[in-house]
């Protein structure tokens, strides 16, 4: 007999035994009850440990299966990141990308090229517009000076003059 045999049993006994009025409690036959009993335990030990089994067996299987399930899942990814890479489109779209960039080189360094040309040719004429200025306010500031001079020259002939003037008349005074 099994447990469960064994618990139905007892259960059918329970129910058939002559109640005790107003309590709830009912009379049983002491010796064949403790007799399932024993039986029982001593029949549950056998089922716990075919049970615990199971499900240590169980428990077993599942993880060997979600560890196979993560290693496929790995060789799944790494088969199609070769797939990727392996693929015409892939190829063909890195070769794009590559000749861009080339591209995008060769149009950074003619851009930095005209800018460096740009900026020499308008340094280059600052630097002219400078010199020609600097020659213009150097014509100015002689023109300039030789007219103050001759002004000065003439403005100190002119005192000259009105001082000799002036001694002639002294002496001719006496």
């Amino acid at each position: 007999m099994d447990v469960i045999k064994l618990l139905e049993y007892l259960h059918e006994i329970l129910e058939t035994s002559a109640k005790v009025p107003m309590t709830g409690k009912v009379i049983l036959d002491k010796n064949e009850t403790l007799e399932i009993v024993e039986k029982i335990i001593n029949y549950l030990p056998d089922e716990l440990k075919k049970a615990q089994w199971i499900v240590e067996e169980k428990e077993r299987i599942l993880n060997e299966s979600i560890q196979e399930a993560e290693n496929l899942k790995k060789e799944n990814l790494v088969f199609l990141r070769k797939q990727v890479e392996n693929h015409d489109i892939t190829k063909e779209a890195t070769e794009r990308a590559d000749k861009i960039i080339e591209s995008a080189k060769k149009n950074a360094k003619s851009i930095t090229l005209g800018a460096r040309d740009y900026a020499d040719e308008i340094l280059n004429e600052l630097d002219r517009e400078v010199t020609e200025k600097k020659k213009q306010l150097l014509l100015n500031l002689k023109s300039e000076l030789q007219g103050f001079l001759v002004e000065l020259d003439s403005s100190i002939k002119f005192k000259t003059d009105v001082i000799k003037q002036n001694i002639k008349e002294l002496r001719d005074m006496k």
